[in-house]
């Protein structure tokens, strides 16, 4: 347990090919269901405090308390996962922290010294960050908020691992607007 955030409860990986990278953890690893969204509607991104229109396809799954999330750049949008890329790397690039004030915890990191990098909104009380704190590959920090529609999405998602049998592997991401 980190003892600025808690626990952390998701495992970002920034992969070439999301479709080969879901068959892997699913046949080899034992990991899934996956949720696959190819086109994440973020809203409000910025990175480095421009606005841009980012085009990343996204698929979720959990092993146990912790989720795995991987991640496939489709644009040239500026991020952080196409900085991780263009160091020519794959593989872990954020550990994530939920939270349920993130207006509270953002303030007392901010406080603390860290500096945001990347940010956005997935749907409503889905507010994220990412800090630029990544001073060893795999290690940057999301401060990611898990209410409302994305906070059902996440409890779905885990429920859904708890006694997966290695069927339908793939699955569409909940419609937040029906959580």
């Amino acid at each position: 347990m980190s003892r600025f955030l808690g626990e952390i409860r998701q495992l970002g990986y920034v992969v070439n090919d999301i479709e080969a990278a879901m068959k892997y953890w699913s046949e080899t690893l034992g990991v899934g269901p996956w949720f696959y969204n190819p086109k994440v509607p973020i809203e409000n991104y910025q990175y480095a405090g421009e606005s841009y229109q980012p085009h990343n396809s996204v698929a979720l799954a959990n092993s146990g308390f912790v989720q795995v999330e991987l991640i496939q750049v489709r644009n040239d949008v500026p991020s952080m996962y196409r900085d991780f890329l263009r160091a020519g790397r794959t593989g872990l690039q954020h550990v994530a922290y939920w939270t349920t004030d993130y207006d509270a915890d953002l303030q007392r990191l901010l406080a603390q010294g860290f500096k945001p990098q990347m940010s956005g909104e997935v749907g409503k009380n889905g507010r994220f960050i990412y800090f630029d704190t990544e001073y060893h590959p795999g290690t940057v920090i999301e401060l990611s908020e898990v209410m409302g529609p994305k906070g059902k999405m996440f409890d779905l998602i885990r429920a859904a691992s708890q006694n997966w049998n290695g069927q339908n592997p793939v699955r569409p991401f909940p419609d937040l607007n029906t959580l």
